[in-house]
């Protein structure tokens, strides 16, 4: 586990920034299927199993193989995927089920992406990092950095509000994620569009944050 800015606090309700990259820096989403599939796993982790049918239970059927299921242990406030890394802020209910989480997603999404094509060893840099959000600001700051993450592909001709690999659309409505919540930061903020789209918001961060978030982009 990297020395720095991994996850060594598990705290009972703690919120977590949990980012990571692609080993070399490399792509780990290739096409649109791939962003589709890892998406596809958030949403089978974060959303309530689909319980038998009563005429399945009558019947007494097999039932399928159950994956490990967070719906109420891990709340998944954003996210933001991009072509080589990703980034989630996430709360947890007991003190080490982002553990568990985590390790679900990505030996799921690497075994997809080592089959996929036709390749073996890791898939991501390092095993991921996060850091432990402890107050208020940081949390609304982090989500307008979270999504402002994939301003840079607006020079690709990609639109922010319509960008469908990150929460940002379900933010302002555009789509809806069932498994994402976004009430505890709208809350805070009256304008989340002009929040996180304004240039000029940049001069009210908070210098403790823009360094912070700094290092996590150099380190990731």
């Amino acid at each position: 586990m990297p020395a720095k800015n991994s996850v060594k606090q598990y705290a009972e309700n703690g919120y977590y920034h949990i980012y990571n990259r692609g080993v070399a820096k490399q792509p780990i989403f290739l096409n649109e299927q791939d962003f589709a599939v890892f998406l596809l796993y958030l949403k089978e982790l974060l959303m309530p199993p689909k319980l038998p049918s009563l005429e399945e239970e009558q019947l007494q059927l097999p039932q399928p193989y159950k994956r490990k299921n967070f719906h109420q242990e891990i709340t998944l406030l954003c996210f933001c995927l991009m072509p080589n890394h990703f980034h989630l802020l996430i709360k947890q209910k007991a003190p080490r089920s982002v553990v568990s989480f985590m390790r679900s997603l990505i030996i799921r999404y690497s075994q997809y992406f080592n089959r996929r094509y036709k390749r073996v060893g890791h898939v991501f840099q390092d095993v991921y990092k996060g850091i432990l959000v402890t107050n208020d600001a940081y949390l609304l700051w982090l989500s307008r950095y979270i999504h402002r993450n994939s301003l840079e592909l607006l020079e690709k001709g990609r639109n922010l509000v319509t960008y469908s690999y990150s929460s940002y659309p379900h933010y302002l409505g555009r789509i809806q994620y069932a498994w994402v919540d976004s009430q505890e930061i709208l809350a805070q903020v009256k304008d989340y569009q002009l929040f996180v789209e304004d240039p000029a918001q940049d001069h009210n961060q908070p210098k403790s944050l823009a360094d912070l978030f700094l290092e996590e982009t150099e380190e990731s």
